[in-house]
């Protein structure tokens, strides 16, 4: 089934806004664009041409989608010591898409979350602060809750920014639209999973959970066709049972949404929908907080959605 929504070209902060064009054309090792006049524009591209990117370039790719404000404010030293590449490819990656150097696609980056006065730029100074407020040990038990809860408080301020209304609209129209609903997800994603299938199967949804006991997974999946709908739900570094559960729903011929940390996650490769977050990370661990809230608002959401077309 076809959607009118393309999460593809969903804007991303601070990328509606015009930055200038920048000279681009076919390079040696370039994608062959045409100008790139705005962040956005930066980002459809990325996504349009992700595949064709060297796997240093895509670890930088990710970057930009994931922290643009990072990318567009944050000498190379240190963008090279967060994205774990050296400087010089940071360049061939602005060159790629057919930038001078950094220095012009950072701009651009930069102008856009100016113009666009985006909360983005709150979001990620607030992190730093938050982060950067955290001891060596926590000073007590209690400590550990306050620092948990605070960083799921600010993760959440800011959901509607990670996802667009075009994109969770499509999400509980799929759900609707689909005759079965296959939840899967595994490891850290794995609670997520199942209160989605829990919450789908209360609203009276017909819904299956993927859970791979006994190593059935793809026999689980491996029933879903034409009509049906398989969530998958994964995060970094991105459970190899749920790609590959998603590959073998899309090659059957289900719809496929995923919830995930980034729009070029292993799992958003075959989906028709992606709802990419982000979550707070407290001393090494992430939270769930997001997470949970999407789950549990697209199924009330679905609950809403159908008692009305009943009423």
């Amino acid at each position: 089934m076809e959607y009118a929504c393309d999460w593809r070209r969903q804007p991303v902060p601070g990328g509606a806004v015009s930055g200038g064009s920048v000279r681009t054309g076919r390079r040696r090792g370039g994608v062959g664009l045409k100008a790139i006049r705005d962040a956005g524009e930066l980002r459809a591209a990325i996504l349009e041409h992700y595949e064709d990117l060297s796997p240093r370039l895509q670890q930088i790719a990710r970057f930009v989608l994931e922290d643009p404000h990072s990318m567009g404010v944050e000498t190379l030293a240190v963008l090279s010591d967060r994205t774990g590449v050296p400087p010089s490819a940071i360049v061939r990656f602005a060159k790629t898409f057919g930038f001078e150097g950094a220095a012009p696609m950072q701009r651009l980056l930069k102008d856009g979350l100016l113009a666009s006065q985006s909360s983005s730029s709150a979001y990620h100074e607030r992190a730093k602060r938050f982060v950067g407020a955290l001891g060596e040990r926590p000073t007590s038990d209690y400590t550990v809750l306050t620092e948990f809860a605070g960083a799921s408080s600010l993760s959440l301020d800011h959901i509607s920014e990670m996802v667009s209304q075009d994109s969770f609209e499509q999400a509980v129209e799929m759900i609707g639209a689909a005759s079965v609903v296959h939840v899967a997800g595994f490891r850290r994603a794995f609670p997520v999973a199942v209160y989605l299938s829990y919450l789908l199967q209360q609203a009276g949804k017909r819904t299956l959970l993927v859970d791979g006991v006994g190593g059935l997974g793809r026999q689980q999946v491996g029933q879903a066709n034409t009509g049906e709908l398989v969530i998958g739900v994964s995060f970094s570094p991105y459970a190899g049972e749920t790609v590959e559960l998603v590959e073998i729903a899309a090659e059957a011929g289900a719809d496929v949404l995923v919830i995930t940390d980034s729009l070029v996650s292993a799992v958003a490769k075959r989906a028709a929908c992606v709802l990419a977050i982000r979550e707070a990370e407290v001393r090494g661990f992430r939270t769930l907080a997001v997470s949970m809230c999407v789950a549990q608002a697209l199924a009330i959401a679905h609950t809403f959605r159908t008692s009305t077309a009943e009423g």
